[in-house]
């Protein structure tokens, strides 16, 4: 253990209870308080000025508590005691006033500063010894309660996460299910239509060519009609319906694709289909609207080779991510009019490449980006920027889980405030 009183250090072999910081500018009670603490085994810093103090704990270790006086010259104790909490670095160590002071209102200004507790002079050693071991319990509490509580928010994120997923694949294989076989009911029939169209079609031509002179209400009705363009435009309507079927054929294999639950194992993936799949899905939330023009999306696709994975997750990650990037972008624009919009658009770049034994696919926006406040708590659960009732807070926190802890990749991000945000996720190909 090492008690450090201006520039002396004195150590001891006993294993220490903790560290404090004695701050006080009276050698006499600094010497009192380090060896009364020291051989309660505790760690002791020494220092005889806020300043001292404040130098003190500029580097990475940190005391577990703070004895700090409160009459000194030059920075007194109540604005050191500030200082330190506005730190974040030092903002959660118990401050307890040491003072010859009895009014009130003195105590009352300590308080609501920060500190936890006082001690007055001259102290007491089993006043001072029980006070310093209280606040130390309440602080060992409050870290593990801290700790607790953030496992407990993953373990619900986790289940959120798990429910999602299952609810989500359930909901996508019913719909897939429900539409399949109607849709297959048309596709299929679609081909016998366009047979026996073009069959009546030839038969028509027929009556028109050895009977070109037919009574006159055969002839109005032809006018009427106008058999020519109703035959043309009847072609380019069944066209477009087996466009349609197609399409919607499309939609529901996306559906399929998209829902794939967590198998047994991982398995080879596409990763391009599944990207495909997720922009098929979201396509409307790209087309023009009442309050904006379209949002450009800008796919620079490398040659990526089948990556191991749960493709039903990875593909939940990239539903987030774009679906971020698309509610960043009508964020930015949400004040301004159609004009200034079309004048910068916005703009989803989805960009993938392998490089070595891993996959890269960056999803990045022309948003407003984030602020450095905001990105020390992106990936934390139940936290968002977005409006209430837009935004759970689980996105990010779900797709960090499902990138870093079940498939050993890495999910970062590259922001500057004004200039749009960058999602970076990195997959092992194996």
């Amino acid at each position: 253990m090492t008690v450090t009183i201006s520039e002396q250090k004195y150590v001891c072999d006993r294993h220490p209870r903790g560290i404090v910081l004695v701050v006080d500018d009276n050698p006499n009670n600094l010497q009192v308080l380090s060896s009364f603490l020291d051989e309660s085994s505790f760690e002791v810093w020494a220092v005889r000025s806020g300043e001292k103090a404040l130098q003190k704990l500029n580097n990475n270790n940190l005391p577990d508590l703070i004895l700090l006086d409160v009459m000194m010259p030059g920075m007194d104790g109540f604005e050191t005691c500030q200082q330190l909490k506005n730190d974040p670095r030092s903002e959660d160590i118990p401050i307890i006033f040491m003072t010859a002071l009895s009014e009130t209102a003195d105590k009352v200004k300590g308080l609501r500063l920060g500190a936890v507790d006082y001690i007055t002079k001259p102290f007491q050693h089993e006043e001072v010894l029980v006070r310093i071991e209280h606040h130390l319990k309440l602080r060992n509490l409050t870290k593990t309660l801290m700790t607790k509580n953030a496992e407990l928010q993953k373990t619900q994120t986790q289940l959120i996460h798990a429910e999602k997923v299952a609810t989500l694949g359930q909901l996508a294989a019913g719909i897939a299910h429900e539409v399949n076989n109607p849709i297959n009911f048309i596709a299929g029939n679609l081909s016998f239509v366009e047979q026996y169209v073009q069959e009546i079609v030839i038969l028509l031509q027929l009556y028109q060519k050895y009977l070109p002179d037919p009574p006159n209400e055969i002839q109005s009705a032809i006018q009427s009609t106008n058999l020519s363009y109703l035959l043309n435009d009847l072609s380019k309507i069944l066209q477009s319906m087996q466009v349609g079927t197609q399409r919607v054929t499309e939609i529901v294999s996306s559906l399929n694709k998209f829902s794939r639950h967590r198998e047994a194992g991982k398995k080879p993936a596409n990763l391009h289909e599944g990207l495909e799949s997720t922009l098929l899905i979201l396509g409307h939330r790209l087309k023009v609207n009442n309050h904006r023009p379209a949002i450009q999306l800008i796919k620079d696709y490398g040659d990526l080779p089948l990556v191991d994975c749960y493709p039903g997750e990875i593909n939940q990650v990239f539903m987030n991510l774009i679906c971020n990037a698309i509610d960043a972008i009508e964020e930015n624009q949400k004040n301004k009019t159609f004009p200034e919009v079309a004048q910068n658009p916005g703009v989803v770049h989805i960009t993938t490449d392998a490089i070595d034994d891993k996959v890269m696919i960056k999803i990045a926006d022309n948003g407003s980006g984030i602020s450095e406040a905001e990105q020390n708590k992106i990936f934390d659960a139940f936290y968002t920027t977005k409006p209430i009732g837009k935004g759970t807070g689980l996105g990010l926190s779900i797709s960090y889980q499902i990138v870093v802890n079940n498939h050993h990749g890495k999910l970062y991000y590259n922001s500057k405030r004004g200039e749009g945000l960058e999602f970076v996720i990195e997959l092992p190909i194996r």
